[in-house]
Parts: structure tokens; C-alpha cells; sequence
């Protein structure tokens, strides 16, 4: 590893709320052997919904992906764990930053952080529109 390289963590983060967990599976793969990146960006989108959910109360649509960055490969049989935050809330859209941590090894004691993503979803109406976020506990 290069000296400017960030140290892989050794456990997964205990400061983020982990929203999903999933193991890939060998129909998942690419030609190489490693999980499609397609695969990992639908998770990825899926996780990123958890907490916009809750807050939106209704429909909502992904309307960005502003960040995404693949820093590791993943493999079959990793123990994806992934953990989002918001980032910001506007008056129809929410911006959500996921990380994903890979538990690998047969007794899971490797954590490699694998993909981190930025997306931003916005609240629709049953028309397919923009809505405003009714934030709880604002007068």
C-alpha cells in the first residue's frame, strides 16, 4: 500500500446508522469475478432511501447520484454493511451520503470500506411532482 493511502479500518463504524446488510451472490458478478458495479449502486440506492423515507412521509425519486466513488472491489461472499447520514434537507429534496464496508475473511476479521456515494432524492406528489418536505416539530 502507498504511504499516502488511507489505513483500512479494522471494524466497522459505530458513529453512522447502518440502514442494510447484504451478501452478494456468484449471479452477481462480472467477467472478472467481481460483483457488478451496477449491482452495488442499486443497493447503494436502496440503502440511501432509508432514512429520506422517514422523513418524507410518501413518494419520493432519485433524482441524483452526486458522488460515487468504488474504492475497493467487492467479491462474492463479502458481508456488505451499509451505513448512511443526511447530508442536507431542502424544501423537496434531501441529500443522502452512504458508505459501504465490506466484512471479509472466514471469520469476517477484514473491514474494507468499498464504495461511498452521494444522492439526493426529492418528496413527489401522486403526479410524479416536486412536493415540499413537512418537517416534524417545525412551526
Amino acid at each position: 500500500m502507498p504511504s499516502s493511502a488511507q489505513p483500512l479500518p479494522t471494524r466497522l463504524p459505530d458513529d453512522k446508522e447502518l440502514v442494510l446488510r447484504v451478501i452478494p451472490m456468484p449471479a452477481d458478478v462480472n467477467a472478472n469475478g467481481d460483483i457488478f458495479g451496477g449491482w452495488v449502486m442499486a443497493q447503494v440506492d436502496l440503502a440511501g432511501s432509508v432514512l429520506p423515507a422517514r422523513i418524507v412521509q410518501g413518494r419520493m425519486a432519485t433524482v441524483a447520484v452526486n458522488q460515487f466513488i468504488f474504492k475497493q472491489p467487492v467479491r462474492v461472499g463479502d458481508l456488505l454493511s451499509f451505513y448512511a447520514s443526511v447530508e442536507r434537507i431542502g424544501n423537496t429534496s434531501i441529500t443522502i451520503h452512504v458508505e459501504v464496508y465490506a466484512e471479509r475473511g472466514t471469520g469476517r476479521e477484514q473491514v474494507v470500506k468499498v464504495t461511498e456515494a452521494n444522492l439526493t432524492y426529492v418528496a413527489i406528489d401522486g403526479d410524479g411532482r416536486p412536493r415540499p418536505i413537512v418537517r416534524r416539530g417545525a412551526a
